[in-house]
């Protein structure tokens, strides 16, 4: 029996969804088809017989009111020929008050058993004169039994008739159910189907540009498989934008790397024929080594913490954002002593908090510092003010430089990305992106915008609750 299961399984693997789901839904309709001829059948033969029964019952109640005083025992001796509408004959319950004659129907011991009262009337099938009969046995009156036979060859064809009709509608079932079978498989897996072969067609080919194509409808109107193939591919389309992004992140990483790297090779060689060098070159050779070193290991991790796309779950806290700003604006100092930081601090902000953690708020801030520094010019103030309003909490970064252009306002958080005005500025593309990252891990947006005035104003917004809704994580 468990081979019986296995060979079972085994088979269900290897065929097809579409295949099994068509014999499936197959089997469920030709059962039922089936099922609903063999009951038909069975009602029609018990209608039919019933009726035969209710024949009987009447002529045997007619003979009996017709001979309520007696009678011969044969009653209707034309039913050898069986012409008569019944052939009745009254049999004793004393086999020694027979006739002389021969029965025309068949006496057993059931037929002496009514006739003596012991046995109730009952209904059987015999044959007689080469002619199939439905025969009733009854009581009529005291120690005797009337036997009332029909012909039940009419009810015998029906039956037949009725079997080979119904057999031929319950083929014609079977192979309808067939069809719808396959009809329904081939047209509910359709979309099944389509994202099968798109899937495939990305694995051969490692491109996730392909689509499943969607049946046309309203949204609200498509089924549970079509909007799976449309799940699939708003997938698709994330995954696009990933590996896209991967390859930009690769391509711009390794076109970034390239310029320091060269430079290190540079001085590194250099420095292996310091008996040829002066103190002061190798001093500068030394120097230059170093802030180098420093740099490409700066990029180098936040290419990492970029590249995971994600903060990392450390335990949060409650951070106060004015303390945080007053804190990376005096870091800032130390950092551009030759640019002059404002910072205002709004009513009602000394004492906001959000959830987070301080490190990275902290890397967020002191990345649009040293942005707005960068940009300043000498005697220019970088101003910083944080805002408290109803329940959400604004920090802004104020430069007087030369502002963003137009064009360059919607890429200035992408990876990479310098403005033209800015290429000649040290700094490798990541400050902005890396600080819009840590700002969405903590629930908070920013934004950036070309100030009245001349500069550019960064503007990171904390909602009313903390990242995810209610003190949540980072991501």
């Amino acid at each position: 029996m468990s081979g019986v299961r296995r060979l079972g399984a085994r088979w269900r693997r290897r065929r097809p969804l579409r295949t099994r789901l068509a014999l499936a839904a197959s089997a469920a309709v030709a059962l039922v088809a089936v099922g609903v001829c063999a009951a038909a059948f069975f009602v029609i033969r018990y209608e039919l017989l019933h009726q035969l029964d209710l024949s009987l019952t009447q002529s045997a109640t007619r003979v009996v009111q017709e001979h309520r005083g007696g009678g011969p025992q044969v009653l209707a001796g034309e039913c050898r020929y069986l012409s008569a509408p019944a052939c009745a004959q009254v049999v004793p319950a004393d086999p020694g008050a027979d006739p002389d004659g021969p029965y025309l129907l068949p006496v057993e011991g059931p037929v002496r058993e009514v006739a003596a009262g012991t046995r109730a009337p009952y209904f059987s099938n015999v044959t007689r004169f080469g002619q199939p009969l439905r025969m009733l046995t009854t009581r009529f009156g005291d120690g005797r039994a009337l036997q009332v036979a029909l012909r039940a060859d009419p009810v015998e064809r029906g039956v037949r008739q009725a079997a080979v009709l119904l057999a031929a509608v319950g083929g014609a079932g079977v192979l309808l159910a067939g069809v719808l079978g396959y009809a329904v498989s081939r047209t509910g897996l359709a979309p099944v189907a389509r994202l099968t072969s798109t899937a495939e067609r990305i694995a051969a080919t490692r491109d996730p540009r392909h689509r499943i194509e969607l049946p046309p409808g309203r949204p609200g109107r498509q089924d549970e498989v079509t909007r799976l193939a449309a799940s699939f591919n708003t997938m698709l389309g994330e995954l696009e934008q990933s590996v896209s992004a991967q390859r930009r992140l690769v391509a711009d990483a390794s076109h970034e790397l390239r310029t320091p790297l060269t430079a290190l090779r540079t001085n590194a060689e250099l420095l292996a024929r310091a008996d040829r060098l002066t103190p002061a070159q190798r001093e500068r050779a030394s120097g230059a080594l170093g802030r180098q070193i420093r740099e490409v290991t700066g990029m180098v991790n936040d290419l990492i913490e970029l590249a995971r796309d994600e903060e990392p779950l450390p335990l949060l806290e409650e951070v106060r954002i004015a303390e945080l700003a007053e804190h990376a604006v005096g870091t800032a100092r130390g950092h551009w002593p030759g640019t002059r930081f404002v910072l205002e601090t709004g009513p009602g902000a000394a004492d906001a908090s959000r959830p987070g953690v301080p490190a990275r708020l902290a890397r967020l801030l002191t990345n649009l510092l040293d942005n707005a520094a960068k940009f300043s010019p000498p005697g220019a103030p970088v101003e910083v003010s944080v805002t408290a309003y109803g329940e959400g909490l604004e920090v802004s970064v104020r430069d007087h430089g030369p502002g963003i252009a137009a064009q360059d306002l919607p890429y200035v958080f992408d990876r990479f990305y310098r403005a033209e005005a800015a290429r000649a500025l040290p700094g490798s593309g990541l400050g902005l992106a890396m600080a819009r990252q840590i700002a969405r891990a903590h629930g908070a947006e920013l934004t950036a915008r070309a100030a009245p005035g001349g500069g550019a104003v960064f503007t990171l917004a904390f909602a009313a609750s903390g990242p995810g809704g209610g003190g949540g994580a980072a991501r």
